[in-house]
């Protein structure tokens, strides 16, 4: 058995729950916040039989597609004069990280 956990956009986090739900692969989705731009993301934790790894990680990949997107800079990163407004920045975002661990031990009451 292993664990995978699934850190998406909250663009992609619905129609990836839906995903899941169609090939009856249990997930638990928690809210989460992106550190580089703040925004929002939904980590999923998945604990998955080990022939099951493959599928699941194959419905992420197809699902959590990233793109690119325009965002203002935060001012804590522009070093300006005064008066100087932030300018929209190129970022990719979007796709997902996914980590995928052992399972020692599963119990469920």
């Amino acid at each position: 058995m292993k664990l995978v956990l699934a850190i998406v956009q909250d663009k992609d986090s619905n129609h990836l729950a839906n995903e899941f739900i169609e090939a009856n692969i249990r997930a638990t989705k928690l809210s989460s916040t992106g550190g580089f731009l703040k925004a929002g993301n939904s980590t999923f934790i998945i604990g998955v039989e080990d022939e099951r790894v493959e599928k699941t990680l194959d419905l992420i990949k197809k699902t959590c597609q990233s793109r690119k997107q325009y965002v203002s800079t935060p001012m804590s990163l522009n070093v300006s004069l005064e008066g100087q407004v932030p300018y929209p920045v190129e970022v990719e975002v979007g796709g997902a990280t996914v980590f995928v661990l052992p399972i020692e031990k599963f119990q469920q009451y």
